[in-house]
């Protein structure tokens, strides 16, 4: 480093005693985001780090006696700057504050007229920059160099991405920080600067876009890390965690997707009420914990349904079958990366998503409202977002009406450029070969010619799965018999002969679905059989969609298809060219 030939940035030997004798726990090797970070620091590439992601989180010190989780800002302190002299911190709510080295930054000659400009964003980075710059100045006169670090938490609240445009006190705020990174004065002495945001979209463009301020991401914990932290948690939670028997393996995998601060919140609360953490509690906490901390941007389903729910389709059900075989015995590559579920409105598109999941035995995340006016919102959610899907693990991800949601190439400018912004995130996030075998995308459209061919093609959707609406009056008998059952109904086989002329072509599993509603309510409200109550709805039922729109959708289904033998004989023709 700079001015000291001893590395500033070095893991302790030790961690802060224990208040509570903790079971052993090998030491653990930094995590890959902190040892980037020291990389770069101790090489002189950088000196200024944009830190975002789980910011927020409670996170585990390498050491071997470590205690319980500690904030960022401990860690910070404790694995990574023991040898750092003073370090600083800022922020809106509580100024400037001093985390360690108190009495060697009251030896500044600034520092007693300082005190009153601590507090707001301009006069205090000023005040900080002036202290930088005497400390660089004593290292070129000989003296001793310090080291020195400095914190700007929350720092997209002191210099946001949102307003900037003409914004003469808030660019120049940028840029004052900026240099802190990038002056050749600042950046010859050992001054490391974190920048401390938890979504990189929210945070001033001057800095993001800083090609010397590196973006660090500290990542939602593996289930490693969250086995560790259960070990560590053990002595002081022995209720919470009795029912468990020390499996804490397995616990930790179910937990995977949900931050540290989380678990351990939800320990305490247990410990505290003297009940045991079940197995059994551990899918529906996790998607208490996982939907919280996704603040509605996602839902969380865990499905009852498996492919035995889905009424024929008997080569779909055996092409999906083999891919979760495939994917129970890790043979990722062999995987597709996304589906597309294409058919006209009302042919259960939601359905076989979550009949697929259940068969799979993992989660279904439905992206939900994501979008926000607000400049820059919409994208940090959708950080957030992928962020929470690298750690669930395994997981479906599930976005109906994809035409609407996944955003256009070139927008125009209608929405200021957001929908190709939208569009640019979700696809770099589905082609990433890492998450292959642990995240598959499931998109649903009626109009899959509205999705942009680049969110289509091999490598995001592999597989393009059309459904169908019933092709003869047998078929749409048996569905709706079929859901009849459903509620407990039974129409005898024999009705079809009775039937078959007022069964209608072209039914859709939504459609079936309403009139087995209504056999049942006819049933429970008078004084008829399910068989004459079908009748009765059949000879009322009027197709929901127009002869013209099925056809559209019809054939848009079976152009994009990936394989001809999912598609009926019947509907081959409609086939393009």
């Amino acid at each position: 480093m700079p001015g000291d030939p001893t590395p500033a940035f070095i893991a302790p030997a030790a961690g802060p005693a224990a208040v509570v004798t903790a079971v052993p726990v090998p030491p653990a090797p930094l995590p890959p985001w902190a040892a980037q970070l020291v990389l770069l620091y101790e090489s002189t590439a950088a000196s200024q780090f944009i830190v975002h992601g789980n910011v927020e989180d409670r996170l585990l010190l390498p050491a071997a006696d470590c205690a319980a989780p500690v904030s960022l800002t401990d860690f910070f302190l404790q694995a990574l700057m023991p040898r750092f002299d003073v370090v600083l911190s800022y922020d809106l709510g509580n100024g400037t504050r001093v985390e360690k080295g108190g009495e060697l930054f009251a030896k500044w000659p600034g520092f007693a007229e300082s005190q009153d400009l601590m507090k707001a964003p301009r006069p205090a980075v000023e005040t900080l920059t002036r202290y930088f710059r005497y400390c660089a100045n004593l290292a070129r006169l000989g003296k001793p160099a310090l080291h020195v670090g400095c914190f700007v938490k929350s720092a997209h609240l002191v210099v946001p991405a949102e307003g900037n445009v003409g914004s003469y006190e808030l660019n120049a705020l940028a840029l004052l920080i900026r240099d802190w990174g990038t002056d050749e004065l600042l950046t010859r002495y050992p001054l490391a600067t974190f920048l401390i945001t938890e979504r990189l979209n929210d945070l001033h463009p001057l800095l993001v876009n800083n090609s010397r301020a590196p973006a660090v991401k500290v990542p939602l914990p593996t289930a490693q890390d969250l086995e560790r932290a259960l070990h560590l948690l053990a002595p002081r939670c022995t209720v919470a965690l009795s029912g468990l028997n020390g499996n804490f393996a397995d616990t930790a995998h179910e937990l995977a997707g949900a931050s540290l601060a989380a678990v351990e919140s939800l320990l305490k609360v247990k410990e505290h009420r003297r009940e045991p953490l079940a197995a059994a509690d551990l899918v529906s906490l996790k998607k208490q914990i996982v939907e919280t901390e996704a603040n509605g941007l996602i839902e969380f389903v865990q499905s009852p349904q498996t492919l035995d729910s889905l009424y024929g389709q008997d080569k779909l059900k055996e092409l999906l079958r083999q891919d979760i075989a495939l994917w129970r015995r890790n043979e990722v590559k062999a995987l597709p990366k996304g589906y597309l579920l294409c058919g006209p409105v009302g042919t259960g598109k939601t359905f076989l998503a979550e009949c697929l999941a259940g068969e799979a035995g993992v989660p279904v995340v439905k992206l939900q409202n994501f979008r926000d006016k607000w400049v820059g919102t919409t994208e940090g959610n959708l950080e957030k977002i992928f962020r929470l899907l690298r750690a669930l693990g395994r997981c479906f991800v599930f976005i109906d009406e994809a035409d609407q949601t996944l955003g256009k190439r070139d927008s125009g400018s209608n929405d200021s450029g957001l929908s190709g912004r939208v569009y640019s995130m979700i696809a770099q996030e589905m082609s990433d070969s890492d998450s292959r075998g642990r995240v598959i995308w499931i998109l649903a459209s009626s109009r899959p010619d509205l999705i942009e061919v680049d969110l289509k093609r091999p490598g995001r959707i592999d597989v393009k799965i059309p459904l169908f609406p019933t092709v003869t009056a047998d078929e749409g008998f048996h569905l709706i018999r079929a859901l009849c059952r459903r509620y407990g109904l039974e129409i005898e086989e024999s009705g079809l002969a009775s039937l078959s002329s007022l069964v209608p072509t072209l039914l859709t599993p939504a459609s079936a679905e309403t009139i087995a509603f209504k056999v049942y309510r006819a049933v429970k409200t008078e004084t008829t059989t399910p068989l004459a109550a079908l009748e009765q709805q059949l000879r009322r039922y009027q197709n929901p969609v127009s002869k013209e729109v099925m056809d559209f959708q019809l054939r848009l289904a079976v152009d994009e298809a990936t394989d001809l033998d999912l598609v009926p004989a019947a509907f081959r023709s409609l086939r393009s060219g």
